[in-house]
């Protein structure tokens, strides 16, 4: 089913890459929450965005000291895309997975994707698929 997916996504965004970019800029906001006896969080978020990708970072944090900080960024134009992203915990555990796709100019579209979990195992697929028509 993950392999399916991901071959979709490829054919999706090898004939997709023609779209208008999203209107380029930068946002952020932070709230914090607190309650009775020291209780409360904080949460904050950045992005940024240009015309051949974006960037964003989400971070949450406990004032008991749990949290996690999340980010992500892209980059695509001229026939591909690129994107990654990685979650770091407070105890020091990260996980992370990235993925790319290169639409190849001859009627297929290569993709690549691989992930890091918590302990370090990984895994990765990668391949060609093949694709017909033309974004409308």
């Amino acid at each position: 089913m993950k392999l399916q997916v991901l071959t979709t996504l490829a054919a999706i965004v090898a004939v997709g890459l023609a779209a208008p970019a999203a209107e380029a800029g930068a946002r952020g906001h932070t709230t914090s929450v607190q309650g009775s006896g020291g209780k409360g969080y904080t949460r904050s978020t950045a992005t940024a965005r240009t015309s051949t990708g974006a960037a964003s970072t989400r971070s949450t944090q406990t004032n008991a000291g749990y949290g996690a900080t999340s980010t992500r960024s892209s980059t695509y134009g001229g026939g591909s895309y690129s994107g990654s992203s990685q979650t770091k915990f407070n105890n020091g555990a990260s996980i992370s997975r990235s993925a790319s796709v290169q639409n190849n100019g001859d009627g297929t579209a290569s993709y690549s994707a691989s992930r890091t979990g918590v302990n370090g195992q990984t895994a990765n697929v990668s391949g060609t698929v093949s694709y017909s028509g033309a974004p409308k």
